[in-house]
């Protein structure tokens, strides 16, 4: 056999970014295909390592994924692939195979984030090991907290974007209402994610009794940012008012005075938006305990890969754990 390769990789349900990772866990032989070019994930898998003429070295691969990891058999949350982990071992021929929430990668990845790779949003500022949050709309919401143990960092993950969603006004209210007519139980995810945008433009439409046709997300973020649009206006409004709130409740939760990062594919389109919107305002109106989420402070990530960062960063922790 060749020389020993560590292959990390960032899953979500649109994308998946694969490349190389050095001792330093620095990224090379980066590609990005589109999951829905592909029937299975071994497919993918198998098309770089080709590509990179990688089939005859030893492979330790750790696989950052949009989906619960806990058992053999893995079913994605957001695409039609399913695959059991020690039958993709042995398919790919991995010396060593990891399987990671996605948030849990990205999570690993903020300890390392430079001042170049986010954007603080409003006051507080981070303490020094303490515990982190991340949450992040994109397809749908990922959620993770990150804690330090000894001088190393503990990924807690879970499915926190499935929470049920908690309105705090009437308009709110409303849009509840309105996603009760199309779903039995409504989580976050369902404000707070591409898909989350347009049934935030749907619910407003429906509240205030007007016909609209169906709009991509892309389309209200965009007329929303030109003012083109009222309707879009309010909707991206809203939007950030409940990521807010959401991110607040994380802070609450676990006392996340290390910071609270926004993560995923839609925010960083729209920092400076964003850093003008009510989300801090939002982040912070917590009643009689709105000092405590003052003090924490929130964060954008900027840099486009730190699932993939983080993935290195945590198959690099597991072999040293090994030796």
């Amino acid at each position: 056999m060749g020389n020993s390769i560590n292959l990390v990789a960032d899953i979500g349900g649109t994308n998946i970014r694969i490349g190389l990772s050095d001792s330093s866990g620095n990224i090379d032989a980066l590609s990005v295909y589109q999951c829905n070019q592909y029937p299975s994930l071994s497919a993918v898998i198998s098309q770089y390592l080709s590509e990179q003429q990688l089939e005859h070295h030893d492979i330790h691969a750790c696989l950052a994924i949009a989906c619960p990891v806990e058992n053999d058999l893995i079913t994605m949350t957001n695409l039609p692939w399913e695959f059991s982990r020690s039958q993709l071992k042995q398919e790919l021929q991995l010396k060593t195979l990891l399987l990671i929430n996605d948030y849990t990668a990205i999570a690993h990845a903020i300890p390392l984030l430079s001042d170049n790779q986010k954007v603080k949003i409003g006051q507080g500022e981070k303490v020094a090991g303490k515990p982190i949050s991340i949450c992040g709309p994109g397809t749908g919401l990922g959620v993770a907290n990150l804690i330090s143990d000894n001088g190393k960092w503990i990924s807690l993950s879970g499915e926190g974007g499935h929470v049920d969603f908690a309105p705090i006004d009437r308009l709110e209210l409303d849009i509840l209402r309105y996603l009760h007519t199309k779903y039995s139980h409504v989580s976050y995810e369902q404000l707070l994610s591409g898909l989350g945008i347009e049934q935030i433009y749907q619910a407003i439409a429906w509240s205030k009794q007007l016909d609209v046709p169906v709009v991509s997300a892309e389309e209200i973020s965009k007329k929303a940012l030109t003012n083109d649009c009222e309707l879009c206006s309010e909707t991206l409004a809203q939007f950030c008012r409940i990521l807010g709130s959401f991110a607040g409740n994380l802070a609450l939760t676990l006392g996340s005075f290390g910071g609270v990062y926004i993560a995923g594919g839609i925010v960083p389109r729209f920092i400076d938006y964003f850093n003008n919107s009510e989300f801090r305002k939002r982040f912070e109106e917590k009643g009689r305990l709105s000092g405590f989420n003052q003090n924490i402070p929130t964060y954008v990530i900027t840099e486009s890969q730190p699932g993939i960062l983080g993935a290195a960063s945590y198959l690099l922790q597991f072999n040293k754990e090994a030796l």
